[in-house]
């Protein structure tokens, strides 16, 4: 009995393994743009527009697999069989909001753009939006039919000027990652291939990324701007950018963001991508990283490579904010009594899930800040903004300070991890 149950087991592993790419999508990208709206008590997901691009950059094995759980969750089904062919996961600008002063006063909409395989056959998509608990809040399906006639087919044509950095493959064996141009004026495009190939230099200056080189493309794509610079809310500086980014999101000074998410992959279509960094031409201090989103940073400050460093460990790798507040004015960011799903913070809820497998057998657990140069991975109590309750596994980190030279070492490991589930076959 127990061979026959290993047999039937085996085989129900050889079949998820044998999930052949080919055998449910087409070479193309499905582009679906979403709007997400609401408050801090109710929340709605509405479906915007659906868009075909040409071809398909993203991972063609672990269809139905998170490397990271996310704060949101997309699952595409076949329409036929129920059968999950595709799984992504997200953060959001939305979540973030509607957790501030202003979400508890007003209603706001939110664009959100995801790409998915393109489907050979009729499909249903469900998408989640999850709380900081970790629990649904809301939630919604929707049908799409592969030869739906308002399905917007782009990027065959009007494709915005690119060229490659780092071309280590084709896009269906490397992470394409392209960067774009906020605020450079036609005249800037120099200036900004420039900008490109520092941004370019600075994310291979980091470990885990520098050994892992030939597993990326990176792609500047030259996104013209009507105004030169980055607009400055809190200056009364405004700009007419290609992407509308600006400073003082949720009025909080250094924070770099856009709403308008589609310009991002309208700009982009007829491009291979699958990661996005933007830079702003602007030496004001700021920028910001939403995991599977994008990377805004200013590309003429001081900290311009820690600072993108920092961002990209967001944006791309999930990473969390290791730095806290005293006071614990964010306390509630981070419930105590629920893990978190960026690797490299724990309230230590679920910490064998985290990096305790990475401590020395001596190491005390919470780690005291003294003996910070005894363990180079601890306990250290405080990050995710919080003093109290939240841990982060090393005294310091490019999670924490800008000053810090090098990722630690729980961080290089998710972020190999996520470069792993990308690309190993």
């Amino acid at each position: 009995m127990k061979q026959l149950i290993g047999a039937i087991m085996l085989c129900i592993v050889c079949n998820l393994q044998a999930q052949n790419f080919n055998d449910f999508f087409y070479n193309k990208t499905l582009r679906v743009d979403y709007i997400f709206a609401g408050n801090d008590s109710t929340q709605n997901i509405y479906v915007d527009e659906l868009a075909s691009l040409p071809t398909w950059a993203g991972r063609r094995n672990n269809l139905c697999e998170l490397p990271l759980e996310g704060n949101g969750q997309i699952i595409m089904r076949d329409q036929a069989t129920g059968e999950c062919i595709y799984k992504t996961s997200f953060s959001s600008l939305f979540q973030e909001w509607i957790a501030t002063e202003e979400a508890e006063q007003t209603s706001k909409s939110f664009e959100n753009t995801f790409l998915l395989p393109y489907p050979k056959q009729p499909v249903e998509v469900e998408i989640t939006l999850l709380s900081s608990a970790r629990k649904p809040i809301t939630n919604m399906k929707h049908k799409i039919s592969p030869d739906d006639i308002l399905i917007h087919e782009k990027g065959t044509s009007h494709i915005t000027p690119y060229k490659y950095i780092v071309k280590s493959g084709n896009e269906e064996e490397c992470i394409d990652v392209a960067i774009l141009a906020e605020g450079y004026t036609e005249n800037e495009m120099d200036l900004f291939y420039k900008d490109a190939e520092r941004t370019s230099e600075s994310i291979f200056h980091f470990e885990p990324f520098k050994s892992m080189k030939s597993k990326f493309n990176i792609i500047a794509v030259a996104s013209p701007s009507t105004d030169s610079g980055v607009s400055v809310p809190r200056n009364n500086n405004w700009k007419n950018n290609a992407f509308n980014s600006h400073f003082d999101t949720f009025y909080s000074e250094r924070y770099l963001t856009t709403s308008r998410v589609k310009a991002i992959h309208d700009a982009l279509a007829g491009i291979p991508y699958e990661h996005i960094i933007i830079i702003a031409n602007t030496d004001t201090y700021g920028g910001g990283g939403i995991y599977n989103s994008y990377t805004l940073t200013a590309a003429h400050h001081d900290t311009f490579t820690p600072v993108l460093a920092h961002e990209f460990g967001h944006s791309f790798g999930g990473l969390g904010d290791e730095y806290f507040y005293d006071g614990d004015v964010m306390e509630d960011f981070y419930p105590q009594d629920v893990e978190p799903w960026e690797q490299n913070i724990s309230t230590l809820v679920d910490f064998s899930s985290k990096w305790q497998d990475m401590l020395k057998d001596e190491t005390p657990q919470p780690t005291p800040i003294i003996d910070h140069d005894k363990y180079a991975i601890g306990v250290y109590e405080g990050g995710g903004y919080s003093a109290k309750g939240v841990y982060r596994p090393a005294y310091n980190c490019r999670m924490r300070t800008n000053e810090y030279p090098e990722f630690c070492p729980v961080c290089q490991r998710a972020l190999q991890r996520i470069i792993d589930f990308y690309t190993k076959k």
